[in-house]
Parts: C-alpha cells; sequence; structure tokens
C-alpha cells in the first residue's frame, strides 16, 4: 500500500516544474500542496486527460470518500476492473500522480520503521491511479501491486510505478489499463527515513 508519498517543490525538475505551474494557474477549490510530504485528504498535481483528451494537470483530493466518513486511498491493482467502486475508473478515468519517492513502514512487533522509496533510475516518477467527481471535486486512488523483491521485507504492497514514457498513455481510456499494467516498475530503491517519528 501507499499512505504517503513526498514531491519536490519542481525548481530541479523542468517536467515537474510544468506540472505545478499549470496547477497553480487553474482556480482550486482549496490549497494544493505542490511539495513536501502528501497525506490522505491533501489536494496535490495530477496529470490526466482533458476535455480535448489531452495530458494536462489537475488539482486532486488523495481518497474516495465512504458514506461513513473514511477513506480509500488505494486500489488492489489486480481486482480494480471488477469492483464497483473502481470499475469505470479503469476503464475511463486514469491518472498519473508525480512523486519524487513514497513511504512506507516496515512492522516489527510493536515497532515501525520508515522506508523511503523510489525507482532505482530516475528521480521523478508516476504512480498509476484512478479518479472519480465527489461533489464537484475530482479525487484519486493509487493503484496497488505485489512489492518488488528488494523491497518485500518492508510491506507487502507497493504503488504501481509507471515507467518513464508511459504516464500520459496509461491517462488515455483508448489503451487497456490491463496491458499497461503489465509494464509496472519493480527496480526500485529504498533507505531508511531517518529523524522521522510519524506514523501510518
Amino acid at each position: 500500500m501507499c499512505g504517503r508519498y513526498w514531491i519536490d517543490d519542481g525548481r530541479d525538475n523542468v517536467e515537474l516544474n510544468g506540472i505545478i505551474e499549470q496547477v497553480n494557474r487553474r482556480v482550486a477549490v482549496e490549497p494544493v500542496k505542490t511539495s513536501g510530504e502528501v497525506f490522505p485528504t491533501d489536494v496535490v498535481p495530477v496529470v490526466a486527460r482533458s476535455r480535448r483528451m489531452t495530458p494536462a494537470a489537475f488539482a486532486m483530493r488523495w481518497g474516495y470518500a465512504l458514506p461513513d466518513g473514511r477513506r480509500v486511498i488505494n486500489a488492489r491493482s489486480e481486482t480494480a476492473g471488477e469492483r464497483p467502486m473502481f470499475r469505470d475508473g479503469m476503464r475511463q478515468r486514469r491518472c498519473a500522480i508525480p512523486a519524487t519517492r513514497y513511504f512506507e513502514w516496515q512492522k516489527t512487533g510493536g515497532e515501525k520503521a520508515k522506508y523511503a522509496i523510489w525507482p532505482a533510475e530516475g528521480q521523478l516518477f508516476y504512480m498509476a491511479g484512478l479518479y472519480r467527481i465527489e461533489t464537484g471535486v475530482p479525487t484519486f486512488v493509487i493503484l496497488t501491486r505485489d512489492p518488488a523483491e528488494r523491497i518485500a521485507f518492508i510491506h507487502n504492497r507497493m504503488p504501481v510505478i509507471l515507467p518513464p514514457g508511459l504516464a500520459t498513455d496509461w491517462t488515455n481510456p483508448r489503451y487497456a489499463a490491463e496491458d499497461m499494467l503489465r509494464h509496472a516498475v519493480v527496480d526500485v530503491a529504498y533507505a531508511r527515513a531517518e529523524g522521522v517519528t510519524d506514523t501510518e
């Protein structure tokens, strides 16, 4: 699963800076977090298809709201196409979430160790997601998969990381989601997030 991730401020990455600038030009319902650690319910930059079917950056809230007030922040990629909550998103409302690393916690007994994880090649990457509109506000979930062997000791799930160049194709409903999921990145690096005391 993925319960936190990080966005760099974009100053050192032209692609990320362009996404942030595009989101900042749009009128947002509430402030958009464009850098730092991202938590569920935060509104952040996400890439999806515009009404003209071109890739564009939008501000979206992380987590589908449930009637009881809880939020669903992740969806299993293996079964999302079969579940009523995610089926339509898999067909026609897919998005790509830019990040520079994500966080996961290793639980050992009563202790939790926080790890930062990112693709072994490159810093900026995109996680595969789905979105829907809730009372006029677009909201998204992150798709997950079985973990890469290297990080299986940390957690039994990881986000679906899209290969470079596939993020915009992922948002295109003309392509089958299942075909693109087979190309997910599993070559990742990790490091203990020292000095961080917050928990999931």
